[in-house]
Formats: C-alpha cells, structure tokens, sequence
C-alpha cells in the first residue's frame, strides 16, 4: 500500500503539472467501489469538475486532495494498489514498474483507469487501480477548510506536515494512555496519518524497539528516540519522493524484501540479522539482537528467521509432525519389543547350549560334574539310535544311582 512518502510523490507531480491550470476535460467510469462506496457517482463528479481550475494540491498521511475554483473538491486515497499517471512520465517509483508488461508502460489511457483529466494545455492524468481498494470522492466546502471535514478530520497529523501538531509530547501522551503493540500504535491512522508496514519497521529499527511491546511499556528515553526516529525516516522518505532507489543504503527497507526467495537478505550490511514476526496476521520484519525487548512484550508472537540462499540450500531435518512423531514412537516401541524378543531368544539358545555341555556331566569318570545332573533329553534320543539301543549310557547312569543320592560332604570324602 502506497505510505506518506509515495503519495507525497503523486502530489509532487500534481503540483508539477496541474496545479493553477484549467481542467478542459474529464471522464470516470462508474465504478461502485471506487466511487460508489464513498458516495459518489464517477460519471457525475468528472461531469462536474470540467472547467474549473486546479488551485491547490496537499497531503495528509495517506490522503491527499485536489482544490478545485469552486466546491466540491476532490479528495483521493489509493488503496492498496492505486497511483496517478501522468502522459508522458514515470511517476511511480522503480519497483512499479517492474511489476508491469512492456506494452503497457506507454499505453494511454493507462490499464485499470478509474477517472481521467485533461487540461487546456494538453497534460493529462489518470487516477488507476487494478485492485479497486482506492477511493475518490467530494468533499463540498470551503477549500481552505478540507481538513476539517471527512474524512480527513478523523485522522491524526502528518509526521512531515504538522509539526505544529505532532510533537514528542503528543508523541508521548498517546503511547501512555493506550496499552497496545507499538507497532499498532504506530499504524493507527486516528493516531499518526501516513505510516504503513514498511515505513513502521523502518523506524522501529531505527528506534531499537521491538514491534510487538506495549506501548505504555517504554522508558521516557525510548519514547524520545521513537519520535526523532519517525520524523528522521518520514522526512528522509518524503525528500527522495518514495524513490526506494535512492534511501541510505543502511536502511532496513533494501533488506526486507524477498521472504521466501533465494534472493532474500538475512543479514543487513552491519551484520544484524533479520527476522518476521507474526500476531494476529500483522507481519513485521525486524532484528532480534538490536530491537530486543524491555517490557512486556504481547503473546502469541511467532517469529520466523530470514533465510541467505546459501541456507536455504543447507540440508535441513524438516519438523516431525503430530502423525509423523506418532509413527516414530510406534517404530521405536517394535525395535523395543524386538530387541527384548533376541535378548529372549538368545537367553534360551545359551540355557540350551549349557544343558549341551552338561550331557557328559552325567558320566561317573566326570569327577568336576554334580552328582545329581540328569542326562538331557536329546541324549536319550541320540543314544537310542546307537546299536545297543543306548542300553550302555543308560545302565551307566543307573549304576551311579547311590553317587547320586549321597549328600555332597559324603561324596567328597569318598573322593
């Protein structure tokens, strides 16, 4: 959304080419949202602006205004997405145009026009917006008194404009009576007119505040660099005409861009590194080891560091979800089960390979074996297949009957 510094930008070029000439001739479309939902017919109001002569151009904010030789005037707000084009200048900023096809850069009347003007000395503008979240109505009084009707009068002075008005003090007195994320105080146009996402994080980094603090939560010392740090970046801002092209190359705005891309700065040039938080769908970008915290901070702030490309192509181990961590428990508890099934198993196949080795302990020439071992199963069977019938082991094993009913001290005497 154009901020205070692109739409002081649109005025510069009115006053350039409008300003003290007479409108010739002037067209709208009738567009219900871009007219309709602030009052206003198109086709009526361009009807009648014809003949009258632009005298003035002003800025409040992220409004800015036309005053006509008779009322009503006129009184615009871009939106998201609207601009002033004027026949035969670039007028936008750099990144405007980069986002528009080769042939639509000349053509005229530019694509998405909404309402267009023609003076007597031939120079023409139009008021476009492909998104149609901007707005153009009329406002019918005096024209040195604009500001004092809608809806310029519902919003609060302009950091460049009104110095008379916004001062440290007023600065001060709003942050202590509202307990609200700075950052929302910031874009609060009831409060500040003309600050918008870019233009907040921007001083925000500046001040060394975090954007999601209280408000009310700040020291007197913090709230003075606040408010030299919005009269530094909307000056400077308004001085280059919004041409981002031309901001101090240490500003956080030639960093932020990108989220997401391969190109994207993690780091600005003194070494700080970048981060987006996230409340309530409001995003901010920022750095968390200069705007660190000193009050009480709102909760629910997710923050999601910037990436350089060298890390984005770095192999990650990508977060375990709910089903994800459930399946490796599941897979952990059957390694469990099995290891204890092998420990099982081999527990046995050592009882059965000691009884093995305990067959021949059955034998009386064995002096070391206990007197009272059985021959095991297996022995019997194997000696069965012997030609004797394994009569021989068997009688054996009978003959040494009292060896095995003598008590042990008895048995080791007789050895």
């Amino acid at each position: 959304m154009p901020e205070i510094a692109e739409i002081a930008r649109a005025v510069h070029f009115l006053r350039l080419h409008f300003v003290g000439k007479v409108i010739q001739h002037a067209e709208a479309i009738d567009d219900a949202n871009v007219f309709g939902k602030v009052g206003t017919d198109g086709p009526k109001m361009a009807a009648g602006v014809i003949g009258k002569k632009v005298v003035s151009a002003g800025t409040q904010g992220k409004y800015f205004w036309m005053e006509l030789s008779k009322p009503p005037h006129l009184v615009l707000h871009f939106g998201m997405t609207g601009w002033i084009h004027v026949k035969g200048e670039r007028t936008a900023y750099t990144n405007y145009y980069k986002k528009m096809k080769p042939d639509e850069l000349d053509k005229w009347p530019p694509k998405y026009w909404k309402f267009k003007i023609e003076t007597e000395d031939g120079d023409e503008m139009a008021f476009t917006d492909p998104r149609r979240f901007g707005r153009i109505r009329t406002v019918d009084c005096p024209g040195k008194d604009i500001r004092k009707y809608s809806p310029l009068v519902e919003n609060g002075p302009d950091p460049v404009v009104d110095l008379d008005v916004f001062t440290e003090d007023y600065l001060r007195e709003k942050m202590k009576s509202r307990r609200v994320p700075i950052k929302a105080l910031l874009l609060d146009q009831a409060v500040i007119s003309g600050i918008g996402n870019w233009v907040a994080d921007e001083v925000l980094y500046h001040a060394k505040l975090h954007p999601e603090q209280y408000c009310n939560d700040f020291s007197d010392a913090e709230m003075k660099q606040l408010y030299k740090s919005i009269r530094y970046v909307c000056q400077t801002a308004v001085d280059k005409l919004g041409d981002s092209d031309q901001f101090p190359d240490h500003w956080l705005f030639n960093y932020r861009w990108g989220k997401g891309s391969k190109n994207a700065h993690s780091h600005t040039p003194n070494g700080d590194k970048l981060a987006f938080l996230t409340v309530g769908g409001r995003t901010s970008c920022y750095a968390p080891a200069r705007q660190k915290k000193t009050g009480q901070v709102v909760s629910g702030v997710k923050e999601e560091p910037l990436e350089s490309a060298e890390e984005q192509d770095s192999p990650k181990k990508a977060p375990r979800t709910k089903v994800a961590k459930s399946k490796a428990k599941s897979e952990e508890l059957e390694a469990d089960g099995s290891k204890v099934k092998a420990e099982r198993a081999a527990s046995r196949k050592r009882k059965i390979k000691i009884e093995d080795d305990g067959e021949d302990t059955c034998t009386p020439n064995n002096t070391k074996a206990h007197p009272l071992k059985k021959p095991t199963r297996s022995q019997y069977f194997e000696d069965a297949k012997k030609p004797n019938g394994g009569a021989g082991p068997i009688q054996e094993a009978k003959t040494d009957i009292s060896a095995r009913r003598r008590s042990g001290r008895l048995q080791s005497k007789a050895a």
